[in-house]
């Protein structure tokens, strides 16, 4: 391992370099027009580091000018059904959890808006989001109309905005000097301490004790397990109420409240911070192996359906699917990436430029197998193939 990186995380830590992928493309969820481009789109390098300290993980080769969000960034999730269910679920639970009626909602990073107006439409509250690659149009004109969406990253200058409730979900990942933003929140909020604060991200141990290659890209600088999370909220002036994990283990949440001692207090039992990182260092030891292992295995499966002449495509099309066919640096074996969402229809992948089709591009193409690129959507995805009257054997990752 190299250790040449302090941690920017708890600020005191460094970081050790455990794992390291060159040329990979610097976004994957960019609209992406022509097979072309997507082939030459700008490539960085990660280097994966580790922090002995409070076990964050971070890319320390992460350049943020390389990285683009704008009307063009396509993230959004909020076709499908099962995660629409999730999302209100979620947003229910906090709205009663946290009394979220007639209250001022702050959302950072709030993509194209979804979250937001859940929480505003079921509280009812009023609501402020920030995020460079907000559409007006993707908002459905029937919801609450006391949502203000502001096209630009939060920062410093919008500190005069406070909310009884802050919210920012799938943000923090890509920001990589974590602890001055968090700080930059914190300042803020100011005094107002009856804030409540609730971050959702990946979650960084399944992604190193699985080794979900497919987890791991560009955009995500940031990798928190239940450890550095809450490392990071306490020694940037807040008291951590919980942390948990959410969607089978694939995400993980923190809630907590601004305390005006200079460190806060972490009333979260479920887990133990020593304990937490010892074992991320553990499953960091043997991740390079089991990095090995599954590329074999993928690359075998892949080779194989191609000298049977079988027409594979994945399912999503995602960061997942760009890390899953840049990683393994998949050609011809697949012909066509599979997405519901309908802005992406006809775009490609960047890095390897393949076609990005909606399901119904399946009738006329009839894939022998189809690989899913995230598990917990097989149940949906195998009742949208049998609606098209396909029955393809079904991979998941």
């Amino acid at each position: 391992m190299n250790t040449n990186h302090s941690c920017p995380n708890c600020e005191t830590g460094t970081m050790n370099v455990f794992h390291e992928l060159n040329m990979v493309p610097t976004n994957s969820c960019i609209l992406l027009s022509t097979r072309d481009e997507a082939l030459a789109y700008p490539k960085g390098n990660i280097a994966l580091g580790f922090c002995d300290s409070c076990g964050f993980i971070s890319n320390t080769s992460f350049d943020p000018k390389m990285t683009e969000y704008s009307g063009r960034y396509e993230e959004t999730q909020g076709f499908s059904e099962t995660f629409n269910k999730f999302h209100k679920m979620l947003a229910t639970r906090l709205i009663k959890k946290y009394e979220l009626t007639h209250k001022n909602i702050i959302e950072i990073g709030c993509g194209k808006g979804e979250f937001l107006v859940l929480l505003c439409d079921l509280g009812p509250n009023t609501g402020v989001g920030f995020d460079p690659g907000f559409s007006e149009e993707r908002v459905n004109p029937k919801s609450n109309q006391n949502i203000t969406f502001i096209k630009d990253f939060y920062s410093e200058k919008y500190a005069d905005y406070h909310g009884d409730f802050l919210c920012c979900k799938m943000t923090l990942e890509h920001i990589s000097n974590t602890a001055e933003f968090i700080k930059t929140i914190r300042r803020s909020i100011a005094d107002h301490t009856d804030t409540t604060v609730f971050f959702q991200i990946p979650n960084a141990e399944r992604i190193i004790k699985t080794c979900a290659f497919e987890d791991i890209f560009y955009e995500h600088c940031s990798y928190f397990t239940k450890a550095s999370l809450s490392a990071l909220f306490l020694h940037c002036g807040f008291d951590v109420l919980e942390v948990a994990t959410e969607y089978d283990d694939q995400y993980l949440t923190i809630e907590a409240k601004p305390t005006l001692n200079p460190l806060g207090t972490n009333h979260c039992t479920s887990f133990n911070p020593i304990q937490d990182i010892a074992d991320l260092h553990e499953d960091i030891v043997s991740f390079a192996r089991q990095l090995g292992e599954k590329h074999s295995y993928w690359n075998g499966v892949l080779k194989t359906h191609l000298q049977l002449n079988k027409r594979v495509v994945i399912w999503g099309s995602g960061s997942k699917a760009e890390a899953f066919l840049t990683g393994l640096n998949v050609g011809e074996e697949i012909g066509l990436v599979v997405d519901i969402n309908p802005y992406k229809d006809g775009y490609y992948m960047a890095g390897t430029g393949h076609k990005i089709v909606l399901p119904s591009a399946l009738t006329e193409y009839r894939p022998d197998t189809v690989i899913i690129m995230n598990e917990i959507y097989k149940a949906e995805i195998s009742q949208a193939l049998a609606e098209l009257k396909l029955s393809p054997e079904i991979l998941t990752l």
